[in-house]
This record gives structure tokens, C-alpha cells and sequence, in this order.
């Protein structure tokens, strides 16, 4: 079961993804998030410590969320992703389609 939790620290909004990120994360985070990152800081940190898994749906997913927080001016980045979830990343290269701003891996 994918979930998440929005706190805000001082100057930054941190969300906290818990769960594998794919098509049940797309319906959690589409129905319930997308409207609130709008009324968050101007630095939103995605936390993926625990996301173990990553499908097409849930890198469909980010990309859709960094781009609306991008549009909405705020600095998004992505932070604790662990080695499974790096790969993934490296290999679709969403280093340079979502910029080495959000995500250095």
C-alpha cells in the first residue's frame, strides 16, 4: 500500500513517499497530492527512502509531478533513493529529462 506525508521543515516542504511507486501510487498521489503541492514551500524535498520499486506508471508519475511543481515555481528535488530505484533512473536517464537540480544520482 502506497502512502505518503507532507511536513513542512522551516523553508522547505518534505513529502515522504512509503510504498512502491507505480499505477496504485498514480491514483494516491493524483487524487490527493496534486493539489496540495501547489500550497507548499518554494523547496519541495521528495523523500524516497522507502520507495523499493519504480514502474513505468510511477516515472510517469514524477515526471508529471516535477514538472506541475516546476510550473507552479517551486525547486523540487529528489533525495534518499536507494540503488534498485537508482538504476532505474540512470537507465531512463531522468537525470537530464527532470534536470541535475532535482535528481543527481
Amino acid at each position: 500500500m502506497f502512502r505518503f506525508n507532507v511536513q513542512d521543515e522551516h523553508e522547505k516542504t518534505v513529502i515522504h513517499f512509503d510504498g512502491d511507486l507505480d499505477i496504485e501510487a498514480t491514483e494516491v498521489i493524483e487524487g490527493e497530492l496534486m493539489n496540495e503541492i501547489t500550497h507548499t514551500s518554494e523547496l519541495v524535498e521528495l523523500n524516497f527512502k522507502n520507495i523499493d520499486f519504480v514502474d513505468s506508471s510511477g516515472i510517469g508519475l514524477l515526471i508529471t509531478l516535477i514538472s506541475v511543481l516546476k510550473d507552479s515555481e517551486k525547486k523540487p528535488t529528489i533525495t534518499n533513493i536507494n540503488e534498485d530505484v537508482k538504476v532505474v533512473f540512470e537507465l531512463l536517464q531522468l537525470e537530464e529529462i527532470l534536470g541535475k537540480d532535482v535528481v543527481n544520482v
